[in-house]
């Protein structure tokens, strides 16, 4: 026993030193994700001589003037359209694929592997490759620079990594709920409205976040779809308040902060559901 002591005080202090590392990492990780958008947001409360002076110093005041400038110059509307088009395309998005998930998973069909295949392949599809056909498209379509053209690209393009998280997750959920229900005489939609679908709220939530990520900073389409100020989304926008006033770093500051923020608040208030949802997804 008196041998056998001293290993139990040297894996109590390994496990002590491996935690003090570990949470010095997660420290440190934090400083470097938090403190460029802290810099960022504090930048918009001072002017340009305050940011050439000394950018790292706090402002020496807490005016908004520089964020209502920004908002009132063009970021709302930017906002509203980001919102439109975000909103939209990651409802139709999660639905199609959790739709498309259940069918691949709770019911019978030919050729099911190929079906799978075929979705899946989508994934390989690069957006770029199909920036011209999907121009002349929206042209054709009366779509080009309308938010339902980046909605509908949005969606499509976003669909088969969707359907192979929520599919990956419904795998390994129970089946004996699905077949007491078909049993009872319960529609397919019924199963998968009222069983399937609240038991796959984790990988949901996280498929919602990840495409609103997504949505939010996605520039190449938003770039080419749209060319009015009235149908440009935030990552556009953005771009044009930098060339009209570019001299005035502390308004761009704050418009760049208010793009930021919406994404922020919607990370931290799910990210208990996201974390989850993908590792028990992605893991399965």
């Amino acid at each position: 026993m008196a041998a056998t002591l001293p290993r139990r005080r040297d894996t109590n202090v390994w496990a002590v030193i491996g935690r003090t590392f570990l949470v010095a990492f997660l420290i440190c990780l934090g400083v470097v994700v938090i403190y460029p958008l802290l810099w960022m947001a504090l930048n918009g409360f001072k002017n340009n001589a305050q940011i050439f002076g000394d950018p790292f110093a706090l402002p020496d005041g807490w005016s908004w003037e520089n964020y209502a400038r920004a908002w009132n110059q063009g970021v709302r509307d930017y906002v509203t359209t980001s919102v439109l088009v975000t909103v939209a395309s990651a409802a139709c998005t999660v639905l199609v694929s959790a739709w498309t998930a259940f069918g691949l998973t709770r019911t019978r069909m030919p050729a099911k592997p190929l079906v799978v295949g075929f979705v899946l392949g989508g994934l390989m599809l690069s957006p770029t490759v199909a920036v011209i056909p999907l121009v002349r498209m929206m042209q054709a379509l009366g779509l080009y620079n309308t938010e339902w053209a980046l909605i509908i690209l949005y969606t499509a393009f976003r669909i088969p990594f969707t359907t192979f998280l929520i599919r990956a997750y419904m795998l390994d959920l129970p089946g004996d709920l699905d077949e007491a229900a078909k049993m009872d005489g319960a529609s397919e939609g019924q199963r998968f409205w009222r069983i399937t679908l609240p038991l796959c709220r984790p990988i949901i939530v996280s498929c919602v976040i990840l495409h609103v990520l997504f949505a939010w900073n996605e520039y190449l389409f938003a770039m080419i779809f749209t060319s009015g100020a009235d149908v440009q989304t935030l990552p556009v926008g953005l771009t044009s308040i930098m060339a009209k006033h570019g001299t005035n770093y502390a308004e761009v500051f704050a418009a760049m902060t208010i793009s930021a923020l919406p994404i922020v608040i919607v990370f931290f208030a799910a990210q208990r559901y996201f974390v989850r949802g993908l590792a028990e997804g992605i893991g399965k």
